[in-house]
């Protein structure tokens, strides 16, 4: 699924690549800054930090998972 960049619950893929590592779990409570994941496209390696407080709903990846810019990979509640 694709994420909606105007829902603030929704963490999309920044870029196409694959999942390196997931560092959070369902349940949750992450604060602002918090690492998500990674994602490594060409060699580069970008990381995902959380941009508020929330708690994690959702993951829809896992580590070797294959994304595309867009690709929902966090929902939080």
């Amino acid at each position: 699924p694709k994420a909606d960049a105007a829902n603030p619950n929704h963490v999309g893929a920044p870029m196409p690549g694959m999942v390196v590592n997931v560092a959070v779990k369902v349940g949750e409570q992450i604060s602002k800054g918090t690492k998500l994941l990674s994602l490594e496209a060409m060699k580069m390696e970008t990381t995902l930090y959380a941009e508020r407080d929330a708690k994690v709903a959702e993951v829809t990846v896992q580590a070797g998972s294959h994304v595309e810019t867009g690709d929902l990979v966090v929902r939080f509640e």
